[in-house]
């Protein structure tokens, strides 16, 4: 990371990630710029630029208005090709380094290593979040970025102040996950909650991507990002109930089989989310350190 402050243009800035994202290199004394649609207050000291990204003439010439060019521009809030390919053609000469949030639901399930590597034949080509943002991958990978060097980031699942607790279906991001748990409520998890993963802080997380600006082993890389501590889904939500000193939840399981017919989308839940950290480490940036019970520790008090 840089010791003297940079100039960073956020799209996004003020949902879950991109709003911890914003906080944090406030937090470090960066001078920080989000593209939002401006219905949502942006962090303290953050400066908005209002765009919808999906009105592409009126989105160019926002970030054209603002008279900038930035240090560093992170994408939090890219689905779409089109989305990828609007990144290229707006900030190629506007930035020397972009950063793509991606995600590990990229990866077909049913060809996953454990642990996964970045480099894979097998990614999903279907209509799912995670095929839509491979695509966007494959649009800056094949892309003519100029003189703008990129970094991709898949993260697993992220946790952390400013989101809503759990991690797997039925009780993904449940609004009633801590009265559930303290009510001594049984939880409903496909598999039984036993699909192993990684959860990322998403204060470390925003440390990470912070971290890639001036460090050429980043440019033109891609990474897998994910916490230091592989557990069972499933002990993700025992540690909560041990940080709400609530009874240990009583787990009835939903065969995998049945949910995925029923929700076919949520295949890439329903597998092992394991990563190597030896890419990012052998970088020299800021790798995600936190432990799982910490994070849940601050995520659980955050919401209380």
């Amino acid at each position: 990371m840089s010791s003297s402050p940079l100039s960073i243009l956020l799209i996004g800035g003020s949902g879950f990630l991109s709003g911890t994202l914003a906080r944090r290199a406030v937090a470090q004394g960066h001078h920080v710029w989000a593209v939002t649609r401006g219905q949502r207050d942006l962090p303290d000291g953050v400066i908005g630029i209002t765009a919808d990204r999906h009105d592409r003439d009126a989105f160019q010439q926002a970030v054209a208005g603002a008279g900038m060019e930035w240090d560093l521009t992170v994408d939090c809030i890219g689905y779409d090709p089109v989305d990828a390919k609007q990144d290229i053609a707006v900030f190629r000469d506007l930035t020397p380094h972009f950063v793509f949030v991606s995600t590990d639901f990229v990866f077909d399930p049913a060809h996953r290593t454990f642990p996964q590597p970045e480099e894979s034949d097998h990614y999903l080509t279907n209509n799912t979040y995670g095929a839509k943002k491979r695509r966007c991958e494959l649009e800056i990978l094949n892309g003519d970025t100029g003189g703008m060097a990129w970094t991709i980031l898949r993260p697993c699942h992220i946790y952390g102040p400013g989101s809503l607790l759990g991690c797997l279906p039925l009780h993904s991001r449940d609004q009633d996950l801590i009265a559930r748990l303290k009510a001594g409520e049984p939880l409903r998890l496909v598999g039984g909650g036993h699909f192993l993963q990684q959860p990322i802080l998403a204060r470390d997380l925003s440390d990470l991507i912070l971290s890639f600006h001036g460090n050429e082993q980043t440019c033109g890389e891609i990474f897998c990002a994910a916490g230091p501590d592989i557990i069972e889904s499933v002990e993700y939500y025992r540690i909560i109930a041990r940080i709400l000193d609530a009874p240990e939840p009583t787990i009835e399981e939903i065969p995998v089989s049945r949910h995925l017919t029923e929700q076919p989308q949520s295949v890439s839940f329903v597998c092992h989310r394991i990563y190597s950290l030896d890419k990012l480490e052998s970088t020299g940036v800021s790798v995600p350190s936190t432990p799982v019970e910490q994070g849940l520790r601050e995520h659980v008090e955050s919401l209380l």
